[in-house]
């Protein structure tokens, strides 16, 4: 039996309006756009350093 992937759900809290262009690209990367968006993401050590990097513009949910 394959292990069901673990994952984790981030929302987009902030807008990329002056903010650096590397971190516009990050959000970009995750899938974020837009004030309130979510995705669910495969959870990786690629994808947490990424929602490091925009830990100010972004949330992880719970649930």
């Amino acid at each position: 039996m394959a292990k069901a992937k673990a994952t984790v759900t981030v929302r987009q809290t902030g807008s990329p309006v002056r903010r650096a262009p590397d971190q516009r690209q990050t959000l970009v990367g995750l899938g974020l756009n837009k004030i309130g968006r979510e995705r669910e993401l495969e959870d990786t050590p690629a994808v947490r350093g990424m929602i490091r990097k925009v830990s100010h513009l972004v949330e992880v949910v719970e649930g």
